[in-house]
């Protein structure tokens, strides 16, 4: 959700239970918007809150003017200070994939996972027990990249992509219609797109390309990992990740008013093929 419209996106959220403490809010109008002029990022998104047993971690990213180019992620445990995480690889992918369970809510706790290793003497190979050491910052970084690449979304013609390649904020967007807004096809993953390299001419032929260039939401495997519901006596959708239990979405219906927020503890739900 957009920092500079924070409080009202709280509000429209607050139906899945949401929610900060009027301290935590009043922090995070202060340090976002220090946030977006110290580190001159076009836009800054609050992105929600992973809980931990000790403390929670709160997460803000940044975008820059091109608002599909990689975006800079920040945590914090206060809501003042913020660091800046890495960029997720794919090397922390798979070494993060081993650790279950809650998050700490420290960045320099360590989790011990023991793996076997072939190791060789000469012309001997052998396996070994070796004990890795993840650190949970790294796990911190692959878990939102995991969460951001699924279920981050984005209604359809919120973004405009320009002749030159940029995909700017649509100035113009007015929200989607009623009808439009209950469609699962109406919202796109907010990500750099997968399917849609892998469509034929044919299937392209009735897309815009200046709006439809993003993966469509209906595609989704497996069918059925959303929820969306009307409330607020039909003036507001919400859309919720059964995949990653705590991602919600929200867009009142012709209003710009939209946005996502994660509040969860970072655990995907990996049973859900088997419940639908």
């Amino acid at each position: 959700m957009d920092a500079e419209s924070l409080l009202l996106s709280l509000e429209l959220a607050s139906g899945s239970g949401q929610g900060l403490s009027p301290d935590r809010r009043a922090s995070l109008l202060t340090s976002l918007t220090l946030l977006k002029r110290d580190y001159r990022y076009d836009r800054v998104l609050f992105w929600g809150r992973i809980l931990g047993l000790v403390a929670d971690y709160y997460i803000a990213q940044g975008l820059s003017e091109d608002q599909l180019a990689p975006r800079k992620t920040l945590y914090s445990l206060n809501c003042m200070e913020w660091s800046l995480l890495p960029p997720a690889t794919e090397d922390m992918v798979v070494q993060t994939s081993v650790v279950k369970g809650r998050f700490m809510g420290d960045p320099s706790h360590e989790y011990e996972h023991t793996e076997l290793q072939k190791m060789s003497e000469g012309e001997k190979v052998f396996e070994e027990e070796v004990v890795v050491q993840i650190k949970e910052e790294t796990r911190l970084v692959s878990v939102i990249d995991q969460i951001d690449k699924a279920v981050a979304v984005i209604p359809r013609g919120a973004l405009f992509k320009t002749p030159f390649g940029p995909i700017h904020v649509n100035r113009t967007f007015e929200g989607l219609s009623l009808s439009e807004a209950k469609k699962l096809s109406s919202y796109f993953h907010f990500r750099e797109p997968v399917e849609l390299k892998n469509k034929t001419l044919l299937e392209k032929a009735d897309l815009d390309p200046s709006l439809d260039f993003m993966d469509s939401l209906e595609h989704d495997i497996p069918k059925g990992s959303w929820s969306i519901q009307m409330e607020r006596g039909n003036t507001l959708v919400v859309l919720r990740s059964l995949l990653w239990p705590g991602l919600t979405f929200f867009h009142a219906p012709r209003t710009k008013n939209c946005g996502y927020i994660y509040v969860g503890t970072g655990e995907k739900n990996i049973d859900l093929p088997f419940m639908l």
